[in-house]
C-alpha cells in the first residue's frame, strides 16, 4: 500500500457537513433529520444528518473529481488494484456491470453453473450465450465447489471465441479454484477474468487465507465489503486492474445502472471499513481463523456433528478454502440443515447464515466474538443430546448432481413468449424465468434450461422445509416458454 489509508477523505467531509449549520433546502426531504419519525426515534438525528444528497463539497459518485475520487483511490490501493468504482446497488450491480460492459448480445462468456442470479441477469441484459462449466459436486453434501482447471481448459478450447472466464472467488460455502492457473489461461487465449468475490472483500488482508481475485492476475473483481469488511448491507466496490478493460464503457454501464441518488450513508461506512482493514485486518483475521479452528475441534467432540476443515476441502480438489466460514454437517443425527436452522433460530437465539439438506452455515468476520462462536457450540450441544437419544437414522435424500439442460440463451428465452402451469406439470418445458432458493440465490433453472423432474422434486423439498424460493410466479406454478406462439420453435420444428 502506497497511499496514506489511515486517511477517510468521503467520512470526514460528511461528518464535516453534518456538523455546520447548513439550511437545507435540497433533498432528502427528512432535512438532514429534522422531519422527525419512528426510524429518527430509534436510531437518532445524527444518522439522518449524514444521509446527504451529494451537495457542494461532497462530489458525485457518477463523476467523481473530489473526495469521492480520493476514497476510491484509497480503495483501489488497498485491494492492489489500478482503479474501485463505489457501488450502492450491492455486488449485483458490479456483476451486471462487468459482464454488461464486457460480453454483447452473442457472444460467449465461460462461467460456472453455480453462479449467482445477477450472472444470470446480467447474461439476459447482455444478451451473451453462458459457455457453463460443471464445478466440482461435494459427493457428502451435495454442494457445488470448485472449478476444476482441466475444465476450464475444455471449455477454453472448445470455445476460443469466447470473450471471457467469470470464476467465483470463494463460492459461498468458502471453496477456492486455483485462480492463478485460470486467469493465465484465459490470459494466454486473450479472454479476460472477472470474478464475483461477493464472499472473499476480505481474502487479501491475510497470508493465512487464499489470494484475492486481484492478487491472482483476475482484470476485475466485485466485492461486497458488507459481507465481510463490516460496512453497510449493500454497500460494495468493483475492482479492475488491467489495460484490456475499456473504463469509459465500464463507467458508462456503471452509471447506467446505478442510482443518481446514491447513499452518502453506503458510501462513508466503504470508506470507514477499508481504512479498519489495512489499520488492523491482518492481525484480527489471524484471530479469527484462531478462534473458527478452535471452534471446529469442538463442534467435533459433539456426537454426531462434524464441522469441516480446509483438509477436507482439499481432499475434493480445491485449491484451497477459506477458513472464516464454518460449515457443519448435522445430517447424521436424523435431522436436515433446514430443521437445526430453525431450531437454533427460534429456541437458542443462534442465527446462521443458511441451511442446505445436510448443513448448516456460519459466516464468521471480524465483528464475531469468542461469546458467540460459545453459543453457536452450546446451542449445537443441547441439539445434539436432543436427536442423540431418538437415535435417528443419518438422513440420504436424493441430491441433484448435474445442472440442467440448456436449450438457449436466457436473453432470447426471456423475451419469448410465455405461459403459466402448475410445476409439477412443467417436466420437459423450457424454463422462462430463474427459480432459486435465498439464501444463497444462485438458480435451480433459469431462463433457456429445461426443467426435469429432478427439478420439480427438488423444489418441492425446499418448499416443504420451509427454504425460501424467489421467483417471478404464485407458489406451486411456474413461468416457461409458450411454444405454440414462439417462432423459434416453429422454425426447429418445420427443420425436423
Amino acid at each position: 500500500m502506497d497511499k496514506d489509508q489511515q486517511k477517510t477523505p468521503f467520512l470526514t467531509k460528511l461528518i464535516e457537513y453534518a456538523n455546520s449549520d447548513i439550511v437545507s433546502h435540497d433533498v432528502p426531504g427528512h432535512k438532514l433529520g429534522r422531519i422527525g419519525n419512528d426510524l429518527e426515534d430509534y436510531v437518532g438525528e445524527k444518522t439522518f444528518r449524514l444521509d446527504a444528497n451529494a451537495p457542494r463539497g461532497l462530489d458525485n459518485l457518477n463523476r467523481p473529481t473530489g473526495v469521492i475520487k480520493e476514497a476510491s483511490e484509497l480503495m483501489a490501493d488497498a485491494f492492489d488494484a489500478e482503479q474501485a468504482y463505489f457501488l450502492t446497488g450491492g455486488t449485483t450491480l458490479g456483476i451486471l456491470a462487468m459482464i454488461m460492459s464486457t460480453v454483447r448480445a452473442k457472444e460467449k462468456i465461460i462461467m460456472p453453473r453455480n453462479v449467482h442470479k445477477s450472472a444470470i441477469n446480467a447474461l439476459i441484459f447482455s444478451g451473451a450465450v453462458p459457455i457453463f462449466v460443471q464445478p466440482h459436486i461435494d459427493p457428502e453434501l451435495g454442494i457445488a465447489n470448485h472449478l476444476e482447471v482441466s475444465e476450464v481448459k475444455k471449455a477454453i478450447e472448445a470455445h476460443p471465441d469466447a470473450k471471457c472466464v467469470f470464476a467465483i472467488n470463494p463460492t459461498y460455502f468458502g471453496a477456492i479454484s486455483d485462480l492463478k492457473t485460470i486467469v493465465e489461461l484465459a490470459h494466454e487465449n486473450n479472454m479476460i477474468v472477472m470474478c464475483d468475490e461477493a464472499h472473499g472483500s476480505h481474502l487479501g488482508f491475510s497470508d493465512r487465507l487464499p489470494l484475492s481475485a486481484m492478487q491472482a492476475g483476475a482484470d476485475l473483481s466485485s466485492c461486497s465489503l458488507h459481507k465481510t469488511l463490516g460496512s453497510l448491507t449493500q454497500s460494495s466496490i468493483l475492482l479492475v486492474n488491467s489495460e484490456n478493460v475499456d473504463h469509459l464503457r465500464l463507467r458508462s454501464t456503471i452509471n447506467m445502472l446505478q442510482s443518481t441518488s446514491p447513499s452518502s450513508l453506503l458510501m462513508a461506512s466503504l470508506d470507514a471499513s477499508r481504512k479498519t482493514f489495512c489499520m488492523e485486518g491482518e492481525e484480527r483475521l489471524s484471530k479469527l481463523i484462531d478462534m473458527a479452528n478452535d471452534t471446529r475441534k469442538r463442534i467435533n467432540k459433539i456426537p454426531h456433528l462434524k464441522a469441516l476443515d480446509k483438509d477436507y476441502f482439499k481432499m475434493l480438489g480445491s485449491f484451497g478454502y477459506d477458513e472464516t466460514k464454518l460449515i457443519i454437517k448435522v445430517s447424521n443425527l436424523g435431522i436436515n440443515g433446514f430443521e437445526a436452522y430453525r431450531e437454533l433460530a427460534d429456541i437458542h437465539h443462534v442465527q446462521m447464515e443458511l441451511a442446505e439438506t445436510h448443513l448448516i452455515l456460519a459466516v464468521l468476520s471480524i465483528g464475531t466474538r469468542q461469546e458467540d462462536l460459545d453459543a453457536l457450540v452450546d446451542a449445537l450441544q443441547i441439539i445434539s443430546d436432543k436427536y442423540s437419544g431418538q437415535k435417528l437414522m443419518p438422513i440420504k435424500p436424493k441430491v441433484r448432481y448435474t445442472f440442467p439442460e440448456v436449450f438457449t440463451r436466457p436473453r432470447e428465452a426471456y423475451h419469448a413468449p410465455k405461459k403459466y402451469m402448475p410445476l409439477t406439470d412443467a417436466a420437459g418445458e423450457i424454463a422462462g424465468e430463474s427459480v432459486m432458493i435465498y439464501p444463497p440465490g444462485i438458480p435451480i433453472v433459469i431462463p433457456g434450461e429445461i426443467i426435469s423432474e429432478d427439478i420439480i422434486n427438488e423444489l418441492d423439498f425446499y418448499k416443504k422445509n420451509g427454504s425460501t424460493i424467489l421467483s417471478d410466479t404464485e407458489s406451486g406454478f411456474i413461468k416457461v416458454i409458450d411454444k405454440t406462439e414462439w417462432i423459434k420453435w416453429e422454425k426447429i420444428y418445420e427443420d425436423e
